[in-house]
């Protein structure tokens, strides 16, 4: 390569250039030392010598090309010959076509200019006069505010949280315009933090810092877990402190905190991190059980004594969180009401779901009994285990002291994008019919039921829903009649599908608690590291099941050593480079292998939030062209051309890319060539030296081998299934014989792993 330019500084220029659009594949070249040499201040300066080179051994620290084209081949080849990865779809999307962004139209029939975003709305309190002016000014505000959920909680509840970032910056300008009157626009936290990165491959803050972006008017809520940040279980106070921290510097500003178990100690500290951050604090109180029902635990006289500590802890907004839809219209006046009474210039914000189908009545009676704000979400993402329909709301309001104040109009305009883009995240649909009354028995919450009815599937238990469902109940009057949302409902659901896997019966696990082998999440519930729940832990049934294990009578972070966040960040530039920020390490903290996971799958697929969604989740139609656009200004021209033969020694196909007119191949290995069709020999239940897998899933640890000597209740293995975990421990003393499985192998209930043969 020679290049020649009027001037020295001119020349080097066309070099770095030519360097980097150059391209040579399958040989290591020296392209990334030139480049680097070229951009060096000596060489620059054009003060280079004979051993500059020898002299200098920065020029060796190379930084390597992205190599995004090829990273987005290697997934769409992968995608093209084995078919979508992500997790918890069924089929392809029913929407074909391109999504239509609506238009939004003011007063006299005009287009509204939405290049740029509104300047409107409440958050311009919250950055000029901070936190409790904002408080205040919602206080005086006549009408009732509304929270849009559809960004975070409603997809979540109906679509498994699996939509991505690129289709919600595409409605975010209109949304910044349409909503400008919102309390707050619920889009970040909870649930969509740790599937960002597991299921969608996407970097969460990215996501916070895009919207924030395209939407700075309206104030960003996030669902924050307490001491557990967005995990789910107890972290390090600093870990809260650092999250929190990084949330807030990134774009969030109302801090909606709440506890599982509604333990004060817990909520304190995510309560505290908030305020060290700057934030809008909503302390929270979380709506379980039947308030009007003196025979349930959970009375007006509790609630209140929980709103008297949250006040003293200094929150600015008091929300209620009834997660599964149970606060019924009377009980939310009487509830409501009460508070207001108590605290006359204290903000109440109200969550709900409809699940029963009583949502909008219960979010009116709110409003009309002293709520500032209540939850709602676009009209065809909501009713069922979503939100209350937002333009239900707004009808009921209308005309009353109590209009949310937002054109009807444009909310409707917004309402034609998500009914289409709910067709398009079809493929992970709950395939829900109709409200279910039945949560006032059960008390599912909403975002966990549709999940729950995945897992049911995953684990062959989708033929027994109405079964899960029941064995809910028994496992929540188990445990105690506990608070239910995340984690704690989750450690409910575990316990209610290891009842159905297994045949027990309520009975049956409080006979026999010494012995089974419980999942994990309802032995750290035991042990008391989710904190402390109203009423204590349920006896016998907690000594019994920890079989000696420590009891924690105090809240969890008390026992954890502060996080080293130098040495995390240390410690991840060492495995992935540089360019670790603290947003990374935060994600990290809160999990580890999920974040490990992701960066090892965006190392190989690099960055696929620039793919559309149509061709993320289904392989394109051979001769079909579609565009992705990698940067402003840098645009990928993609056409599927054709698919190999299968190699048969190798077990992979050749995929034919046409990449801006030049023709490219992938090589993928065919997964469905190298499948496996696994016969085991299923354990006898008569036969006491047998173990067999409790139910379906995946042994992700082995811990014997043939002829280890075990003591009663050693571990065997671990098992995995849909985020549940559980040892599989011995039943007696003995000796490991006939071992049938290995680490990663998947099993079925009663599958055979092992003999113990007593000595």
């Amino acid at each position: 390569m020679t290049c020649h330019g009027s001037t020295y500084e001119i020349a080097r220029r066309k070099v770095l250039r030519s360097l980097i659009e150059f391209r040579v594949r399958g040989v290591k070249t020296n392209i990334p030392f030139l480049a680097t040499l070229m951009t060096h201040e000596a060489f620059i300066a054009g003060s280079c010598y004979t051993t500059f080179v020898d002299d200098t051994p920065a020029l060796f620290d190379l930084m390597g090309s992205q190599n995004r084209a090829q990273k987005l081949l290697a997934y769409l080849g992968d995608l093209t010959v084995n078919g979508s990865s992500i997790k918890g779809q069924v089929g392809e999307p029913k929407f074909k076509g391109e999504i239509i962004i609506p238009e939004l139209l003011d007063d006299a029939g005009h287009k509204i200019d939405v290049t740029k975003p509104s300047t409107e709305g409440w958050r311009k309190i919250i950055l000029e006069q901070g936190p409790k002016a904002f408080a205040k000014a919602v206080r005086e505000y006549k009408g009732t505010l509304l929270m849009d959920t559809t960004w975070r909680d409603a997809h979540q509840s109906l679509l498994a949280t699996r939509v991505r970032t690129v289709d919600l910056c595409n409605i975010a300008k209109e949304t910044s315009h349409a909503l400008a009157n919102l309390y707050s626009l619920e889009c970040w936290g909870g649930a969509t933090f740790d599937v960002a990165m597991r299921f969608l491959y996407e970097d969460p803050w990215d996501r916070l810092r895009k919207m924030r972006k395209l939407i700075p008017n309206i104030p960003f809520q996030m669902l924050l877990r307490g001491a557990n940040g967005v995990a789910y279980s107890s972290l390090p106070d600093n870990a809260i402190d650092h999250f929190v921290d990084q949330a807030k510097k990134n774009g969030v500003d109302i801090f909606r905190v709440f506890d599982a178990l509604n333990d004060i100690e817990q909520l304190e500290v995510g309560i505290k991190a908030v305020h060290k951050a700057g934030g809008v604090v909503e302390g929270t109180v979380c709506y379980s059980g039947d308030m009007l029902n003196p025979k349930k635990k959970y009375n007006l006289e509790y609630y209140l004594d929980l709103v008297d500590k949250l006040v003293a802890l200094d929150i600015h907004v008091l929300g209620v969180k009834d997660m599964a839809g149970v606060l019924k219209p009377h009980a939310a006046k009487l509830l409501i009401g009460a508070i207001r009474k108590k605290y006359p210039d204290l903000p109440i914000h109200v969550h709900t779901h409809d699940s029963a189908g009583t949502g909008v009545a219960s979010m009116v009676a709110c409003a009309e009994y002293g709520a500032d704000a209540v939850d709602a979400c676009s009209d065809s993402m909501s009713g069922m285990t979503s939100q209350p329909s937002i333009n239900a709301l707004i009808a009921s309001l209308e005309g009353t002291n109590l209009d949310p104040g937002l054109n009807v109009h444009h909310v409707r305009a917004l309402d034609t994008y998500w009914s289409q883009l709910r067709l398009l995240y079809s493929p992970f649909e709950a395939h829900l019919t109709g409200p279910d009354p039945e949560v006032y028995e059960h008390e599912i919450p909403g975002g966990q039921l549709t999940n729950m009815m995945f897992q049911a599937q995953q684990l062959g238990l989708g033929s027994q829903w109405l079964e899960t469902k029941k064995a809910y109940e028994q496992a929540n009057d188990l445990l105690g009649d506990i608070v239910k949302v995340t984690p704690t409902s989750k450690v409910v659901g575990d316990l209610a599908q290891f009842m159905v896997s297994n045949k027990l019966s309520e009975e049956d696990v409080k006979a026999r608690a010494k012995e089974l082998d419980f999942p994990g999440s309802v032995l750290e519930f035991l042990e008391g590291l989710m904190g402390q729940p109203f009423g204590g832990f349920p006896e016998p049934l907690r000594t019994d099941a920890l079989r000696g294990r420590r009891k924690l009578d105090k809240r969890p972070g008390l026992f954890l050593e502060p996080v080293d966040f130098t040495k995390v960040k240390r410690d991840l530039a060492k495995k992935y480079g540089a360019g670790i920020t603290e947003c990374d390490v935060a994600s990290y903290v809160m999990y580890p292998k999920v974040f490990e996971d992701y960066k090892e799958f965006t190392q190989k697929f690099g960055d696929l939030s620039v793919l559309p969604t149509k061709y993320f989740l289904t392989k394109p139609e051979i001769g079909e062209e579609f565009h992705v656009e990698l940067e402003k200004g840098k645009v990928l021209i993609l056409k599927l051309l054709a698919i190999g033969p299968l190699t048969e020694h190798t077990g992979q196909r050749e995929v034919f890319y046409e990449m801006n007119g030049e023709v490219r191949q992938v090589t993928v290995d065919d997964k469905k060539a190298s499948v496996e069709n696994v016969s085991r020999p299923k354990a006898d239940p008569t036969d006491s030296s047998q173990v067999g897998a409790p139910m379906a899933g995946v042994l992700v640890e082995l811990r014997v081998h043939e002829g280890t000597e075990v003591k009663k209740g050693d571990p065997l293995a671990v098992l995995s299934a849909m985020k549940m975990e559980m040892v599989i421990s011995a039943p007696h003393n003995g000796k490991v014989s006939s071992l049938q499985v290995r680490e990663g192998d998947s099993v079925d209930g009663t599958d055979l792993v092992c003999k113990i043969v007593k000595g």
